[in-house]
C-alpha cells in the first residue's frame, strides 16, 4: 500500500499516465472468459491485488504478493495521509455509480479538509461504451484539471471504458473503482478491518448490498473450480521441481524474424539473465518466436513475463508466436496462458 500511495504521488506530481487497475476475485474470473476484459488488465500501468483470494493464491504458488491492496483503502490513505509539505490535494472527479451517489460523495469528500477534493462529478446513466464517450463528456473531464479520475461503470465496462478514452483523457491517474463512489457518499459502509484482513469482507457485502450475493456465489463455485483443477495441481507439481536445470535463454535473429529460446528450468523468481534476455527480444522491433521445446518447466512469474513480452510486442505492432510443445501445455493451461498462441496472432 505505501508503495502504490508513493507511486499515484509522484503521477500526480509530473502528470504521468497511470491507468490502475484492482483484481480481485470477480476480475480473476472474468478475465478467464473475457478476453477483452483480461487484456485491459495486462495492459494497464498498474495492478494491485484487491481481493485476498488473489493473495492467498499468490502464496500457495510460491509467488507471494507483500498484502492486499484495494481500491478503497487507497483512496482512504490518499485523503487521510497528512500531504506532503507543499503539495496541494489532489483533484477527483467521479465518473459513474447510481444516481445522486457521486453528488453525495462529492459533498461529503470537499465537507472535510483532506488529502482529495472533488473538482467535478457525472452520472450518465446506462449506454454502450460509445454512448457513454461522446466529446462533450471527455471535455467536461479534462477541463476540470482533475489528476484522479475515479470511474465505476461495473467492471467490465468501466476498464473498457477507460481504454476506449485514454488516448483522449488528460487526468493522470485513471482506475475503475467501482465502491469508492458509494463509499464515500456513505451508501455503503466499509466492512470492519479485520473482515477485510481475513477475507470475510464479502460477508459485509452482502448484507451492505443483498444482490451481491448471485455474484458472490458464482464466483465461489468457480473458484473452488480453478484451485482444485489448475492451482491445487500446479503448486504440488512445483514442489516436485527443486533439481531440475537452470533454465538458458539465448536470442538469435533471421529474415527479420527473432527466435528465442529457453532450455531448462524457469523457476521463481525469473533469473536476471532470462529476464534482460526477454527484455532484449521485446524491443528489437520483430516479430518474435519463442521455442520451448528445450524447456523443461516454468512457474507463474514466467508466465506473467509472457503475458509481458506478447503486450510490449503488440505496442511495437509485432507479434508474438508460440507453439506449446505437448510437454508443457499442462503448465500453460494452469497458468491461464494457453489463449497465448492463438492471441499472439492478432495484427
Amino acid at each position: 500500500m505505501d508503495e502504490t500511495v508513493q507511486r499515484i504521488r509522484e503521477a500526480r506530481r509530473s502528470r504521468q499516465r497511470i491507468f490502475l487497475s484492482t483484481p480481485n476475485l470477480n476480475f480473476l474470473i472474468g478475465c478467464m472468459h473475457d478476453a477483452a476484459f483480461r487484456q485491459s488488465v495486462i495492459d494497464s500501468d498498474m495492478s494491485v491485488a484487491d481481493g485476498m483470494p488473489l493473495v492467498w493464491m499468490s502464496r500457495l504458488l510460491g509467488v507471494p504478493l507483500p498484502e492486499r491492496v484495494t481500491g478503497s483503502g487507497l483512496f482512504e490513505r490518499l485523503n487521510t495521509d497528512p500531504l506532503p509539505a507543499g503539495e496541494e490535494p489532489i483533484k477527483v472527479f467521479f465518473f459513474g455509480g447510481p444516481p445522486g451517489a457521486a453528488e453525495a460523495a462529492s459533498q461529503r469528500l470537499n465537507s472535510h479538509a483532506g488529502g482529495l477534493i472533488c473538482v467535478g462529478y457525472e452520472t450518465p446513466g446506462f449506454g454502450s461504451v460509445e454512448e457513454l464517450s461522446k466529446p462533450d463528456v471527455i471535455a467536461r473531464i479534462n477541463a476540470s484539471g482533475a489528476s484522479f479520475l475515479v470511474v465505476a461503470l461495473g467492471a467490465v465496462k468501466g476498464q473498457a471504458w477507460i481504454l476506449h478514452n485514454l488516448a483522449q483523457l488528460q487526468v493522470p491517474i485513471i482506475s475503475h473503482l467501482g465502491a469508492v463512489i458509494n463509499f464515500s457518499a456513505g451508501t455503503i459502509n466499509r466492512a470492519p478491518p479485520w473482515m477485510q484482513r481475513t477475507g470475510l469482507e464479502w460477508v459485509w457485502r452482502i448484507k451492505e448490498e443483498p444482490l451481491l450475493w448471485r455474484r458472490y456465489w458464482r464466483d465461489g463455485k468457480a473458484l473452488l473450480s480453478l484451485v482444485f483443477n489448475k492451482l491445487l495441481p500446479h503448486a504440488l507439481w512445483l514442489r516436485w521441481q527443486s533439481k531440475q536445470t537452470a533454465a538458458r535463454a539465448t536470442l538469435t535473429s533471421q529474415a527479420g524474424v527473432t527466435h528465442l529460446k529457453i532450455e531448462g528450468f524457469i523457476p521463481d523468481p525469473v533469473p536476471e539473465t532470462v529476464l534482460s534476455t526477454l527484455q532484449q527480444a521485446a524491443s528489437t522491433n520483430k516479430p518474435v518466436i519463442l521455442d520451448l521445446h528445450q524447456a523443461t518447466g516454468f512457474g507463474p512469474s514466467f508466465a506473467a513475463q509472457l503475458l509481458l513480452l506478447d503486450k510490449n510486442l503488440t505496442l511495437r505492432d509485432q507479434r508474438l508466436q508460440i507453439s506449446p510443445p505437448p510437454h508443457l501445455k499442462r503448465l500453460f493451461e494452469w497458468n491461464g496462458i494457453n489463449y497465448l498462441p492463438k492471441a499472439s496472432t492478432r495484427g
